[in-house]
């Protein structure tokens, strides 16, 4: 855990050459926690036993035992990888929070090494008073450091300032440290997201 300077740490509008530097942020992240989420769901005793079913009866269509096996867990996978993938601010960061009432913006130590970001826009629901935190991301050297912290109450100062009156957040349920950020802040679980059974998105919730 790098110490910081808190004077040297700063919060302001992604500019338009850091974009592309954002989303490789952004990635990075998502690759560790799609990884972890995929191995959690596989793992559920109610998944391993549907796999094994649908390889049990594979077994008598191919030739094959090792396609049988794992032909299931390579398209459980896939299913898993699309489900969690289908976001439409990936495909152009900038355009997507410049529009409507939605905003991104990036943590900034030093002056010019971006560490970090954080965005908002209106809960898609149609909840008016109620905002959705979106895209909160530390890069790995400046990870459990505060720097989260400082986003997620920046964030919450700029919900207040746009008459928000209510903040909603979803979690993968593997992401332990993102969950304990939250919690610690004031915020509750409200609902979630299944698949299969099985909670796989947190939704969280706290009143401005």
């Amino acid at each position: 855990m790098p110490m910081l300077d808190p004077s040297q740490l700063a919060i302001r509008e992604m500019q338009e050459d850091e974009e592309q530097m954002v989303l490789e942020l952004l990635k990075d992240g998502f690759k560790d926690t799609e990884n972890r989420l995929i191995l959690y769901v596989l793992t559920r005793p109610v998944v391993l036993l549907l796999l094994a079913v649908v390889s049990s009866g594979l077994r008598f269509l191919l030739n094959s035992f090792v396609a049988a096996l794992l032909g299931p867990v390579l398209l459980t996978i896939l299913a898993l990888k699309l489900l969690l993938r289908r976001s439409p601010d990936l495909g152009g960061l900038g355009a997507y929070y410049r529009s409507g009432q939605r905003g991104l913006w990036v943590a900034v130590y030093g002056g010019d090494d971006v560490c970090g970001c954080v965005a908002l826009q209106p809960h898609p629901q149609g909840a008016t008073r109620t905002a959705e935190l979106r895209r909160l991301a530390v890069s790995r050297w400046y990870r459990r450091s505060g720097v989260g912290r400082r986003l997620l109450a920046f964030l919450e100062a700029q919900a207040r300032a746009q008459g928000y009156e209510r903040m909603v957040l979803y979690a993968a349920v593997v992401t332990k440290a993102a969950i304990s950020l939250f919690e610690s802040s004031g915020y509750r679980p409200t609902g979630g997201r299944r698949w299969l059974g099985y909670t796989i998105l947190q939704e969280f919730s706290k009143e401005l």
